[in-house]
């Protein structure tokens, strides 16, 4: 049995003392940070490949360097450092390449590598390239590629293993000077030759698979996940599901050990290297010193239609980040600290506030495939309310989040049963879709309504949903009725609102970490690199269903 502490009054200095304090801890847990560094395991694996070279199967050796943790923690994100991989190609692949007229070569690699935990797997893609390499007059070929890779959260206790799988090269190839080459005379490109001599293709792709012997060797590392005390196994409790597909039920979990292993496709480079839409502030939309920026993507059902659409990787720039503040509106609380942040934000798509196009296809009255390009268009602000609270006894931190937006949807193509139907430019729905909102008096209007809670003890890191670090959002809205489209007299307001308008909409968005353009006032050695070098998020997220 817990005695209850006596409450001791303080005087107004102190209480005002003890506030200041306490923000600057909790600020400071909820700064991003990447994988502990509890010390690396370095691995160096060298694996027998088979490769289909154009004129046909032939051995290769391939090693894989890369650092890993020695540990981390169950929803710790981390990404593997150092990786270097090392295919060294027969004499064969010279003389295949030197019969295209090349005389050196460009190559970038993408490995294929399986990341299991307990009874869950996912996959990733470790991609690398390098500068251009001279075919050697005799030997074999050596290339060396290197690249930074998709970070990767175990999401439960349990080892995470990283096994190797198939790799593909690609060669770009070049004359001595530095020009393209012809793609030789040889019709027949063979194997995993990608190369089109009839187009005069100056490439080639040459796809390799691990050699029968291998698959005991295939194993690359092992990284424990879980409390830092030996022994941690997989644990019978369970998180909150990340199902999509419809609202979850109240009380449901998911066993911990089939859940995947979370891989975030966030490898650094420019927006165009990365195939998402550019994030990044300009003359237009200049950076304050509390401005961030992230993507989010996502589904969002279409209850109608037992179907959900993915929503594509979307800018946010969030102009003012606010800072966490005692509540003006409420008394002190000697047991807990309160505090509350309000940003605010704004969709950017070529300098519009509105999501990337994507397609929603589906069986329209279960039987007519119905095709949708739309767009989401914000058309107010973007409202972000978080309130954390930290007990005092345990420096336990909860922090809950509200984003609200006003979004119409307005649909740019329309095909039915694969016609195309003319919507006209003007097609979308009436006003905003629109939430339940859980305090109309403070936030009036039609407006979407995304919740996100995270949970933190100070020291560790945090699960679920913070502006700084990202993190799940749902939500439930309502699509109205639309109206304006068709064209000649066709209107095609009905049959939109039939097939898509209605309640019980289910929506889940994952936001990415942010990236803070401007220097961080508690940026440290851990917390750098959430940007790009052109100052665009590093992370790209990956919608969960």
């Amino acid at each position: 049995m817990r005695a209850q502490r006596a409450v001791i009054p303080r005087p107004r200095r102190a209480r005002a003392k003890l506030t200041s304090m306490a923000a600057f801890v909790v600020l400071a847990a909820l700064i991003p940070t990447t994988a502990s560094a509890a010390g690396t395991q370095e691995v160096d694996a060298e694996l027998p490949y088979v490769c289909a070279l154009p004129s046909g199967q032939a051995p290769a050796t391939v090693r894989i360097s890369a650092d890993f943790p020695q540990r981390v923690k169950a929803g710790e994100a981390f990404s593997p450092t150092g990786v270097t991989t090392t295919v060294e190609l027969p004499a064969q692949a010279v003389a295949d390449l030197t019969a295209r007229d090349a005389a050196e070569v460009r190559p970038a690699t993408r490995l294929a590598v399986g990341v299991a935990q307990n009874s869950a797997t996912a996959a990733a893609t470790w991609r690398g390239s390098s500068e251009p390499v001279a075919l050697p007059e005799s030997g074999p070929l050596t290339l060396t590629t290197r690249g930074d890779v998709p970070s990767v959260a175990g999401r439960s206790d349990g080892d995470l293993t990283f096994t190797a799988g198939a790799l593909a090269i690609d060669l770009a190839l070049g004359t001595a000077e530095g020009t393209e080459s012809g793609a030789g005379t040889d019709s027949d490109s063979g194997g995993g030759s990608s190369s089109d001599s009839s187009t005069g293709s100056a490439s080639l792709t040459v796809d390799c698979a691990p050699a029968e012997d291998a698959p005991d060797k295939r194993l690359l590392a092992t990284v424990p996940v879980g409390p830092d005390s030996p022994g941690a196994g997989g644990s019978p409790s369970a998180p909150a599901p990340d199902g999509t597909s419809s609202a979850p039920e109240s009380g449901q979990r998911d066993r911990q050990g089939d859940r995947s292993p979370r891989v975030l496709e966030n490898s650094p480079g420019t927006a165009a290297d990365r195939d998402v839409p550019p994030c990044r502030y300009d003359e237009q939309h200049p950076p304050m010193p509390r401005s961030l920026n992230a993507y989010v993507t996502g589904y969002a059902n279409v209850k109608k239609q037992k179907g959900a659409s993915y929503l594509p990787p979307s800018c946010v720039l969030i102009m003012d980040g606010g800072e966490f503040q005692p509540p003006p509106d409420e008394p002190f609380d000697p047991e807990q600290l309160v505090m509350t942040l309000e940003a605010t934000g704004e969709f950017n798509y070529q300098g519009r506030k509105e999501t990337p196009p994507y397609d929603s296809t589906f069986l329209s009255f279960d039987f007519t495939p119905v095709k949708a390009t739309m767009v989401l268009k914000q058309t107010g602000p973007m409202k972000i309310n978080a309130r954390m609270t930290m007990r005092y006894s345990d420096f336990f931190i909860t922090t809950e989040t509200y984003v609200r937006v006003p979004l119409i949807a307005q649909v740019t193509a329309l095909e039915v049963n694969g016609t195309p139907l003319d919507v006209g430019s003007g097609c979308r729905t009436g006003k905003s879709l629109t939430s339940v909102e859980p305090d109309p008096a403070k936030h009036p209007g039609d407006h979407v309504v995304l919740y996100g809670k995270a949970e933190q003890v100070f020291g560790q890191d945090s699960t679920g949903y913070t502006l700084l670090t990202g993190g799940p959002l749902s939500g439930e809205v309502t699509i109205p009725a639309f109206t304006g489209c068709g064209t000649d007299g066709e209107d095609l307001d009905r049959l939109l609102t039939a097939t898509v308008s209605g309640p019980g909409n289910y929506i889940k968005q994952v936001q990415g970490q942010t990236c803070t353009p401007l220097v961080p006032v508690f940026e440290t050695p851990e917390t750098k690199g959430q940007c790009t070098e052109d100052l665009q998020p590093y992370q790209i997220p990956v919608a969960e269903r």
